[in-house]
């Protein structure tokens, strides 16, 4: 009797922190969404603005694509992928930077707000420091790389719904491995002060090896692309998986966002108890 009144009481402190996790969850996305929707809104007080940014970060990305329909008349494939290919691979990497600049636009700048003492406005506050400070602000022309990849798509894809379903699977696995590097990188500023610079390199690196194939590097070069700098999992596996389905990409995938994610929270975190403890100890430069 005395054991079935432990088991009991186990489970019932289980199921209460269940619960409180579900409201805790709960609550964070209500507050997520709001930040979001007002961001939207800010943006759509200044439509002109907003169109603008849209339809040029569109045109530039148009610019890229002609590079590779002028490249393409020349040469049938790279590493076997054609013209059709590489367009959802651009797709899918506009897509998930896109998503990411849009939904958490801090993430881009977010060394430059450690290396300012910039967190102190949001550890005064009740809220999960770094989803607040990440979703704190949108840059507009992310729209127009998400119109940009949904069109790289639709001229591309099979139509059906499970294409489009694989194509979102994707493309939210892309937008967390973005964001998670560059929480990652920018998490150096707790220690090294300020990573500005490496940030920026980060994301430029990111984003130009993201654009090619795998089959174009040799092993050492795969190895990078899949682990130091993720730039593999953000554009090449995700547009394999929209591609066609397998387990194994899907998996790829999935494991890809979780780890990075993971990452981005732990070191974030370790790093914040450090700027806490010193206070002010953080500077610019």
């Amino acid at each position: 009797m005395a054991g079935e009144a432990v088991t009991g009481g186990a489970l019932a402190r289980l199921w209460r922190r269940v619960r409180a996790a579900v409201r805790s969850v709960r609550v964070e996305t209500r507050f997520v969404l709001a930040l979001w929707r007002v961001n939207l809104l800010a943006a759509l007080e200044y439509r002109t603005a907003f169109i603008s940014q849209v339809v040029g970060m569109m045109l530039n990305n148009a610019a890229f694509l002609v590079f590779w329909a002028l490249f393409f008349e020349r040469f049938p494939s790279v590493g076997g992928w054609g013209m059709p290919d590489m367009l959802q691979l651009f797709g899918m990497t506009a897509t998930g930077f896109g998503l990411g600049v849009v939904l958490f636009g801090n993430a881009l700048n977010l060394a430059d707000i450690i290396a300012d003492n910039g967190l102190d406005a949001y550890l005064a506050l009740p809220r999960p420091v770094l989803l607040h400070v990440l979703a704190g602000k949108s840059r507009l022309s992310g729209w127009g790389d998400i119109a940009t990849g949904v069109l790289c798509f639709a001229l591309t894809a099979d139509p059906g719904a499970a294409a489009w379903g694989r194509y979102a699977v994707a493309a939210l696995a892309s937008m967390t491995v973005f964001v998670s590097f560059l929480v990652v990188v920018a998490s150096l500023t707790f220690w090294i002060g300020g990573a500005s610079a490496l940030s920026a390199q980060a994301i430029h690196a990111m984003l130009a090896f993201a654009t090619y194939p795998l089959t174009i590097f040799d092993g050492t070069a795969k190895l990078m692309l899949m682990t130091v700098i993720p730039a593999a999992f953000i554009g090449a596996v995700p547009a394999e998986f929209v591609r066609g389905y397998s387990d194994r990409s899907l998996l790829q995938i999935l494991a890809a966002a979780g780890v990075s994610l993971a990452l981005a929270v732990v070191l974030f975190h370790r790093g914040l108890r450090h700027y806490e403890s010193g206070g002010m100890a953080v500077s610019a430069g």
